[in-house]
């Protein structure tokens, strides 16, 4: 089934609702990052979470990155997202792994750890971009993405990330969901929904027996006035670029770059978010270097 993010309403808009199903984005960040089990489940994740946080910038320029650092094998997962849906993402150390849970599931909260920070950085074109920051409740992921919206945006929020890795390591079926009380819903509406939420199966497992977005979002929000607004198609995408790329290595600095330049070198550098190369002739450095004295003057 397809990649596809909805966003929809419930209870005549008192509740906010925006669910994906992501197997496919998902599979092209794992395949890039060349991920273990639990790793590919990380990722997965906040790349799910990535994607749902990012519909919601109001501008096509705007930028959200996440970032969840909690002193785990995982060394740290940081994605940044755009509102139409396009996510890019990379994990300190893809090979990390570790036995199932007491649960038997991929312990993603162990993986990650416990001991730091989930960070949520906005870029919306002013001087200074909007930070946020929370401690890391489980490391689970959808767990800590929800405690950011109850504690830093006061937004009553439950979010669920799903990623079921086959025995191949292949992704089986990956989505989530975000789901919002908005300003003025009935307080009673919410604890109605969470013990909703309770009875149904894990998002993954709906998702790998063939059910649509729509068809899990319907089957929670039944008889409560569910509409669909809208549905895009989310992907995992790189924006990196020879400009943007050229524009990082003008930032090591006049000497870092005099010093390659005569020692006659080529370099390559490579997107850590797609390992894309972009190889620099010792011609293109001297250019890069006359760029940066000129930029002093």
């Amino acid at each position: 089934m397809k990649d596809k993010l909805i966003r929809a309403t419930a209870k005549q808009g008192q509740v906010r609702i925006i669910a994906a199903l992501t197997t496919e984005l998902v599979s092209e960040g794992v395949r890039i990052h060349n991920c273990a089990a639990t790793s590919s489940a990380a990722l997965g994740r906040m790349l799910t979470a990535g994607t749902l946080m990012g519909v919601m910038l109001k501008s096509e320029k705007d930028s959200l990155t996440i970032k969840i650092s909690g002193g785990g094998e995982a060394k740290g997962v940081v994605v940044t997202a755009h509102s139409d849906g396009s996510v890019k993402g990379l994990i300190g150390n893809p090979l990390a792994d570790l036995p199932p849970n007491a649960l038997g599931k991929l312990d993603v909260g162990g993986v990650i750890g416990k001991a730091g920070d989930l960070t949520v950085i906005m870029d919306m074109g002013l001087r200074e971009p909007y930070i946020g920051s929370v401690p890391i409740v489980t490391g689970e992921i959808g767990d800590d993405i929800a405690y950011y919206y109850t504690a830093s945006e006061q937004v009553p929020s439950a979010v669920a990330l799903g990623v079921l890795v086959d025995t191949d390591l292949s992704i089986k079926a990956a989505g989530g969901f975000i789901i919002q009380m908005m300003p003025g819903a009935d307080p009673m509406l919410a604890d109605f929904i969470t013990y909703r939420l309770e009875d149904i199966p894990s998002l993954s497992e709906l998702i790998s027996k063939g059910q649509s977005i729509e068809e899990i979002m319907e089957y929670i929000f039944e008889d409560m006035d569910f509409k669909i607004l809208d549905s895009l198609i989310p992907e995992y995408r790189c924006d990196c670029s020879q400009e943007k790329v050229e524009k990082a290595f003008i930032s090591i600095g006049e000497k870092d770059l005099s010093e390659i330049y005569e020692e006659g070198k080529t370099e390559e550098l490579k997107c850590h978010f797609c390992n894309k190369s972009y190889e620099f002739t010792n011609e293109h450095i001297g250019r890069i270097l006359n760029l940066a004295k000129n930029k002093k003057k």
